[in-house]
């Protein structure tokens, strides 16, 4: 096991040891690390918690194939300990000479792209990650690419127009040139298990399952992350000390994609980026929600098991896989469970999972010909936005277009997500028409008590359930 922490910064590698370095907790945010070095100030805080990306970073790391792939977080969402092995890069990296600019500078330049100057090292990195990836994107890529970041001045015409035009490169720049001397300086370290303990916190960062099963036992207290988008507001919002932490996002067994003829099983940790591409074609209606959760940075970091382990009443993932009948998959010494999300919430932010088990997978069967399964999410704005009230629905016609099977599924709408069970039962062996459909509406009204708050009032949430109902029989009845 290792106790010190090391990753690629300004093309050395750095080394922490907590203990030594003692200004630094395991639970500093890389981006209070880096403003509290003196070359790094072009990182800035806009908002803590991953909403304005003026934290935007990009860490390097070689893929499946030995490529190196470049990924832009919201560096006041991570953890030191997370960028373990990583290579690092802020804005004052991108420079391609001691007074050139990048290609993506020079584009916000030329393009008159940039204001105030607060936000924009956010959106430059957010702008480089999708150079590297993307060599000649589409106007729908290059809007995605900057939805987790705020401009406050500008407006993003010239932001849009300015990465439309430095992304023509093929990714090539200096740091293609250093790819091969940062590969072997990050095989230089260590890839064993971390293990890091100060007066006060104890971080555990394990590398197989067996191994964080047996510290949850040795340590029942812990807290579970993979990506910390949510526990880590704990700590820049409420300022918590967190005392004992389990990262599980090294574990390479829960970052796998199993597809077989009838199922896919995504492992807990599969960042929501891989899902989003993985789905699009096979689960239309999770591919849609999950392309308007959170939002790039964010979607690098969150998987399944942390949206799941939270429990949330207004989590995004939950309804949708309830209507594709998907089931979480539980994991502890004692052995392997799977457990139907219909049952697997069974109150506020509570849920069936016993406090040694890990969420390991989340599998999802197959839809048989016919059955319609479809999602939507109800916010005040499209992207980077929390529900107020979201649904997701299932559908399977009978020979005479009645509805045999129905799933009707809500959130926001009480202390958890929640089916709409006497309106499923009235609908069942109806004919799915208009004149049914708007009948089992009034029952929406009976199945729910919802509450109001800074999103949305009570009555607009029941008119919202409500829509949504006719919204979903407008996209999915037959005509005759």
């Amino acid at each position: 096991m290792e106790s010190k922490l090391s990753f690629v910064l300004d093309g050395k590698i750095v080394e922490i040891d907590f203990n030594r370095d003692t200004h630094l907790r395991p639970t500093t945010t890389v981006l209070n690390y880096l403003r509290s070095l003196p070359d790094h100030k072009g990182t800035k805080e806009g908002c803590a918690e991953g909403d304005c990306g003026a934290c935007t970073v990009v860490v390097a790391e070689p893929d499946e194939n030995g490529k190196m792939k470049y990924t832009p977080i919201d560096s006041c969402l991570v953890f030191l300990p997370m960028i373990h092995g990583k290579w690092l890069i802020t804005v004052e990296d991108l420079s391609e000479t001691q007074c050139g600019l990048h290609p993506v500078q020079e584009s916000m330049v030329h393009k008159f792209g940039a204001q105030c100057g607060y936000c924009t090292p956010g959106i430059i990195m957010a702008m480089f990650a999708l150079y590297k990836n993307d060599f000649h994107p589409t106007r729908e890529a290059i809007d995605d690419s900057l939805t987790g970041n705020l401009c406050r001045c500008t407006g993003y015409r010239p932001i849009v127009e300015a990465t439309a035009e430095a992304c023509v490169h093929n990714g090539l720049d200096r740091f293609t040139d250093e790819e091969g001397a940062v590969l072997e300086q990050l095989k230089k370290i260590s890839s064993k298990s971390l293990v890091i303990q100060t007066s006060r916190q104890k971080y555990f960062r394990p590398t197989t399952l067996s191994e964080a099963m047996l510290l949850k036992v040795e340590h029942p207290k812990a807290i579970f992350i993979t990506g910390a988008t949510d526990i880590a507001l704990r700590v820049t919002k409420k300022h918590e000390l967190l005392e004992e932490i389990i990262d599980l996002s090294a574990i390479s067994d829960l970052r796998s994609i199993i597809e077989d003829d009838e199922k896919i099983i995504i492992g807990a940790g599969v960042p929501l980026n891989r899902v989003v591409a993985k789905v699009k074609n096979i689960f239309p209606a999770l591919h849609n929600m999950l392309s308007v959760f959170g939002s790039p940075q964010i979607r690098n970091l969150a998987t399944f098991g942390g949206n799941l382990g939270s429990a949330s009443p207004i989590g995004d993932t939950l309804p949708v896989l309830m209507a594709y009948n998907a089931k979480v998959i539980l994991e502890s010494i004692h052995g392997k469970r799977k457990v139907d999300l219909d049952v697997y919430v069974k109150g506020y932010r509570q849920t069936v999972r016993m406090p040694e088990e890990i969420i390991t997978a989340v599998k999802i069967p197959k839809l048989k010909n016919g059955t319609i399964v479809k999602s939507y999410k109800i916010s005040k704005r499209k992207d980077l936005d929390i529900s107020t009230v979201s649904g997701a629905f299932r559908l399977e016609l009978g020979a005479n277009g009645d509805a045999k099977d129905v799933k009707l599924i809500y959130g926001g709408m009480a202390e958890k997500t929640q089916r709409a069970g006497k309106t499923e039962k009235f609908l069942t062996g109806k004919i799915w028409n208009r004149e049914n459909a708007e009948a089992a509406m009034s029952l929406i009204d009976l199945e729910f008590r919802p509450i109001s708050d800074a999103r949305a009032g009570e009555e607009f949430r029941r008119v919202a359930a409500r829509n949504l109902l006719l919204k979903f029989w407008g996209e999915s009845h037959v005509n005759e």
